[in-house]
């Protein structure tokens, strides 16, 4: 059996890895609207990291120190046990997908129903004479969905949708299926985003080997952001927007995008201290917050925000032109999907 320790008050323990679970991700259906999705086996991992500012300097050089020395909630490290399968898409929802789900349901999803709009990127925008000098214009009515401020075709991952957009998407196919759809909970998206690896990627430690898995920020991105080109990746991976899901190598379990592409949303309220007190089965998040955590990174993230235990969040009406979802639907407890 392989296994990975952990000291937990003094005492060793031998962790398996999810990797000893019979032929994880090798299971794989499509759903009424041609969504892959893959099953994960129940199993036991770490989760988070207590990787060492040093460690994290030495790894990304051109990051100013203290950001390796603001992620307390990243620790500690902790084993968790997810206790029942599960069907994960393997890829992030689509453009496609999510507008079958607005033309057969008729929802509006919030950037045009309350007539703010979202983010989008636009060539000649100049952050440094906004208030706030984000990297995007917004909000903005321009943008949504359908228009982020760069092309996308029905294969690209939908963005700009807040949590409650993702909600009313799963609670749709939940409806027309006769199954329990939903957001993953943040363990549920570690868990399978490491398929059995400790790293700081499904593909290794080193920040270049998301080249192969992952369309974050390179060389292709830092084109249209020139003053953050020391953060890029040095090559190129042939996208300086989003790309078509599954255009990446996946992971071991044979989920796409789980790096880069789109930021999740997942199904926790955000609480920088939850780890110290988190439930080691099935860990579903604090009961309250004022942000919902999203997992990942995008093809605008540096490859530091991207590693699989960081994490992120948003106030749940935010619409970014960064940030998308993937589904979970559950297995009953009687093991049928």
């Amino acid at each position: 059996m392989n296994a990975i320790p952990f000291v937990l008050a003094g005492a060793q323990l031998l962790i398996p890895l999810a990797s000893d679970a019979a032929e994880p991700g090798q299971a794989q259906t499509l759903n009424s609207i041609g969504m892959q999705l893959v099953r994960i086996p129940a199993g036991n991992f770490i989760m988070g990291s207590e990787e060492s500012a040093d460690s994290l300097a030495k790894a990304f050089p051109h990051l100013p120190r203290k950001r390796f020395e603001n992620l307390q909630d990243e620790a500690p490290a902790h084993p968790v046990r997810i206790s029942r399968d599960f069907w994960l898409g393997a890829h992030e929802v689509t453009v496609g997908q999510f507008r079958r789900f607005v033309e057969a349901s008729g929802f509006v999803p919030e950037s045009i129903q309350d007539g703010t709009g979202a983010y989008g990127y636009r060539k000649d925008y100049d952050p440094s004479l906004t208030v706030r000098g984000d990297a995007f214009e917004g909000r903005n009515p321009r943008y949504s969905w359908l228009n982020p401020g760069f092309a996308q075709t029905d294969a690209h991952p939908v963005v700009n949708i807040s949590y409650a957009d993702a909600q009313s998407f799963a609670a749709w196919l939940s409806r027309i299926e006769g199954q329990h759809y939903r957001l993953p909970t943040e363990a549920e998206w570690e868990y399978a985003a490491r398929a059995g690896t400790r790293t700081r990627y499904h593909s290794g430690d080193d920040p270049a080997s998301l080249l192969k898995v992952a369309n974050v920020f390179d060389a292709d991105s830092a084109v249209n952001w020139p003053r953050w080109t020391d953060m890029a990746l040095s090559g190129h991976d042939g996208y300086a927007f989003t790309a078509p899901v599954g255009s990446f190598a996946p992971n071991a379990w044979g989920l796409f995008d789980m790096h880069g592409n789109a930021w999740e949303w997942v199904s926790d309220w955000h609480d920088d201290d939850y780890y110290a007190k988190s439930p080691e089965v099935d860990p579903q998040g604090p009961a309250t917050g004022d942000a919902r955590v999203r997992r990942g990174g995008s093809w605008h993230t540096w490859p530091f925000y991207a590693r699989a235990s960081y994490r992120n969040y948003n106030e749940p009406s935010s619409r970014y032109t960064l940030l998308g979802f993937r589904v979970v639907r559950e297995i009953s407890s009687s093991g049928t999907p």
